[in-house]
């Protein structure tokens, strides 16, 4: 990991903790309520892992903060800035690539707002998300294929997508130029939804 991936991985680790003691839940409990193994929740929160997108989703939607929240740097306030080259690198791909969640809401309606990057080469897969999830994808330069739930699309420079998020999803660089999008994912009623905060 390089000195930013490993600030990133210790301040998630560290909001990942204090929100688990909160609620008072044992490793164990957010392991289950996450659907990953307590090897990975302590990895997390010891700072030990740069865990995928998928991992910080899933712990995210299990403590009903979305994903902006859980990364977002200490002390933000109504108007959060994020300047260039300070967003969460939450994704790096084999030759190059990048997803940057730029800026983010909070529960109960969480919007995201991410700066992709993909190398010729490059691919996510991205796991479906939460029931109800929508995304929009704006491409800027290059060339994206973009596969939804087997499907795929190719989109050039200016043009847009809307698709559910909560089906299996991916995005690649099949030419041999850089591409470059925007992408909005908006994962709607994250939080307690039962009484004692519970989901």
């Amino acid at each position: 990991m390089d000195s930013q991936a490993a600030a990133l991985a210790a301040a998630v680790g560290a909001r990942v903790r204090r929100e688990r003691q909160d609620r008072r839940w044992t490793l164990d409990r957010l392991a289950e309520a996450s659907g990953l193994s307590r090897r990975m929740v302590v990895n997390v929160e010891q700072g030990a892992a740069n865990p995928s997108v998928g991992t910080l989703l899933r712990l995210a939607d299990a403590l009903g903060l979305g994903l902006p929240a859980l990364v977002e740097p200490p002390g933000a306030t109504d108007v959060t800035l994020t300047r260039s080259g300070e967003g969460a690198t939450l994704w790096t791909g084999e030759h190059g690539g990048r997803g940057v969640l730029v800026a983010g809401t909070r529960p109960p309606d969480v919007l995201e707002l991410w700066d992709w990057a993909l190398a010729p080469g490059d691919a996510h897969a991205a796991e479906a998300h939460a029931a109800g999830t929508t995304e929009l994808l704006h491409v800027l330069d290059g060339r994206v294929v973009l596969e939804v739930d087997g499907t795929c699309h190719e989109l050039s420079p200016g043009d847009a997508a809307s698709f559910p998020g909560d089906v299996p999803h991916a995005y690649r660089n099949v030419h041999d130029i850089p591409a470059r999008f925007s992408l909005a994912v908006l994962e709607p009623g994250v939080g307690p939804t039962t009484p004692g905060g519970t989901r």
